[in-house]
């Protein structure tokens, strides 16, 4: 099953000054990358769709909720939005710390255009990668909830590297039985070799995942 093609991303936009959007988010469309912008943390936060790809662009003073403050909001809800912070010469204590509860960058003020470009495509790649992963993952479970309890029996057997004569012994079942069995999992959980149904089905097997609904 091919997984759906990605949304494309947008730049986040938020800073109360009305200057640096308007600047930020041409530079960001000059390069053919989509922009949207927001006065306040609280208008940002309001919109928010944790399905939208991009990065958020984000200043770390501001009146009302601050920066920070919609940083740890989106940490509460497990977004994975990356960020990018924007700081005055004063704020870069305060920068390193939003790095350390999970800030993707941060950029002192004045900064270059190429510079900041370069962090804004580092974070839409960031999100890019993650998103891909988090499909996969999400498409792998679709498919082991597909296996029937024996098949996961069998698929447990065969990723510990158990030959089919030695899965049916233990498993009380015809060898030729084992065959159909893998013959069936390869099938539905899309795989062209055993290596392929290893390495996709490994870090499940290790979480207790091939047996839960």
């Amino acid at each position: 099953m091919p997984l759906p093609p990605p949304r494309e991303p947008t730049v986040f936009i938020v800073d109360d000054d009305e200057d640096v959007r308007e600047a930020l988010s041409e530079l960001v469309e000059s390069v053919g990358l989509k922009a949207e912008v927001f006065v306040s943390a609280q208008a940002f936060l309001d919109s928010y769709d944790p399905d939208r790809s991009g990065c958020l662009v984000l200043d770390i003073r501001m009146p009302g909720m601050s920066g920070l403050a919609l940083q740890q909001e989106l940490k509460q809800r497990k977004a994975t939005l990356p960020i990018v912070m924007i700081t005055a010469y004063g704020d870069v204590p305060t920068a390193v710390q939003a790095i350390k509860d999970g800030a993707l960058e941060f950029l002192q003020k004045p900064f270059r255009d190429e510079e900041f470009l370069d962090r804004v495509r580092g974070a839409l790649e960031r999100d890019a990668a993650v998103r891909k992963a988090e499909a996969m993952r999400r498409d792998i479970l679709g498919r082991l909830a597909r296996l029937t309890p024996r098949e996961r029996d069998v698929l447990e057997h065969l990723v510990k590297g158990g030959a089919n004569k030695a899965i049916a012994k233990e498993l009380g079942i015809g060898e030729r039985t084992v065959e159909t069995h893998r013959s069936s999992i390869m099938e539905k959980l899309g795989a062209r070799s055993l290596a392929g149904l290893i390495h996709a089905v490994l870090p499940y097997l290790k979480q207790g995942r091939l047996h839960q609904d």
